[in-house]
């Protein structure tokens, strides 16, 4: 029995963003139903390095499949200048749960940006206005694109706003979508006032105005994923109907992590988690409701929902390099 090696363009290829949305989803119904195990993610900082490590290990039961995995993925702010390295560069090993075989070591980097843009879809599918035409994203950086992809994957966007200090990569995001969206940049202010809201920056000090928020947009808090990180208005969070994806997580680094902390939000302030409005233990999206926020720290049961179907699809198509990794084929 081999072991699959897939790398970055492998994954991508092998892993169709509407069948990554569709196993998320399974992920965090799996999640919430108790069919999951995902132990709290833990960080090893690196001070002398300006960087972190985190692991984040999963297994995870679905009515079609099972499946198990460990994403093991830095952040090292300093590699694009000093090392002409990615900031971001992870592994994530595959496992068949059933006799632990490592099925697949896969690019954790690809695999990530593909699992975060599919969890804003699910979350948008769930708690945004049906008739959603117009995204907005805050941070035109590599997240920004899934974003738009994965969202446009379960809502019909027409006009699209992105939101950026760096203006080549205003430029460079409305280039590549200006055949298929009514794409643009503009402020921050403008983007936020779209139907459906990505924020992907990494900034500690929100930039996210509460009266630029439109009366019943949808936002996906994505940026925040360290203690200190902080995008949004506290008066958004505390005006919306807020969602998260796991209280650990988001209590300890997710958008409301800064706010939690000094006791602006607490427990009553949180409506449910994405796990349990998808099961449909809690409503998404009701005719009453105004503005709603996901808090979006990501989930190892999400990179292991995406491993599985790249894995599933690289094997039909032989993508990939097989080798006999424990010398047992």
């Amino acid at each position: 029995m081999e072991t699959l090696l897939l790398s970055g363009d492998d994954v991508r290829m092998s892993a169709p963003l509407s069948e990554v949305v569709t196993a998320v989803e399974a992920s965090f119904a799996a999640f919430a139903r108790g069919d999951a195990q995902m132990p709290a993610k833990s960080y090893i900082d690196l001070p002398a390095y300006n960087g972190d490590f985190r692991s984040m290990p999963a297994s995870l039961s679905t009515p079609e499949w099972d499946a198990a995995g460990l994403k093991w993925i830095n952040v090292h702010p300093d590699n694009p200048e000093r090392f002409d390295l990615p900031t971001v560069v992870g592994t994530m090993i595959y496992s068949d749960p059933e006799t632990g075989f490592p099925l697949a070591i896969l690019d954790g980097k690809e695999l990530t940006r593909l699992r975060t843009g599919a969890a804003a879809a699910v979350a948008t599918d769930h708690l945004a206005v049906v008739d959603a035409d117009s995204f907005g994203v805050v941070g035109a950086g590599v997240q920004s694109y899934t974003q738009l992809r994965a969202i446009s994957q379960v809502r019909d966007i027409d006009e699209v706003v992105v939101a950026d200090h760096d203006a080549e990569r205003v430029a460079a995001f409305v280039a590549a979508f200006e055949d298929e969206f009514d794409a643009a940049g503009g402020s921050i202010a403008e983007a936020a006032s779209c139907d459906v809201v990505s924020t992907v920056t990494p900034v500690e000090s929100p930039i996210v105005p509460r009266d630029a928020v439109g009366p019943r947009t949808h936002i996906n808090a994505i940026g925040a994923d360290a203690a200190g990180k902080h995008e949004l208005d506290d008066d958004i969070l505390l005006d919306s109907r807020l969602v998260i994806d796991d209280y650990e997580q988001t209590t300890h680094s997710g958008e409301i992590n800064v706010p939690w902390s000094q006791g602006l939000l607490d427990n009553d302030d949180i409506y449910g988690s994405v796990g349990e409005v998808v099961t449909g233990e809690k409503p998404g999206r009701t005719d009453g409701d105004g503005i709603t926020v996901f808090d979006s720290t990501g989930l190892a049961v999400q990179d292991v929902a995406a491993a599985h179907v790249a894995y599933e699809h690289a094997t039909e198509a032989d993508v990939g390099y097989a080798f006999d990794f424990l010398g047992v084929a």
